[in-house]
């Protein structure tokens, strides 16, 4: 029962930071973007599951690649990482 609450409240607490880091003060960098990107799409989806964007396709790669940096990292791990980096941010730009 509590690992079922802990894992609710994580949940929470994910959903929660998704809903903040849209209102910083201030857009982070490009490279805490994608690493904010890549935590929520392993915490969503899992491992990467299509394939790398074409070579024009710069923001797309990118996306990917930060996505696939994550590969085989669990659900969990990269909920708590994602809250972690958004609490960061709201220190460093302000909410």
């Amino acid at each position: 029962m509590g690992r079922l609450w802990a894992a609710r409240v994580s949940q929470a607490e994910f959903e929660k930071a998704a809903e903040e880091v849209k209102h910083l003060k201030t857009k982070p960098a490009d490279d805490e973007m994608l690493f904010i990107y890549g935590c929520y799409k392993q915490a969503t989806v899992g491992d990467v599951n299509t394939e790398r964007p074409r070579m024009l396709d710069f923001t797309g790669k990118a996306k990917w690649d930060a996505w696939n940096e994550l590969k085989g990292t669990t659900k969990e791990d990269a909920i708590k990482a994602y809250i972690n980096k958004v609490e960061e941010l709201k220190k460093k730009y302000g909410i």
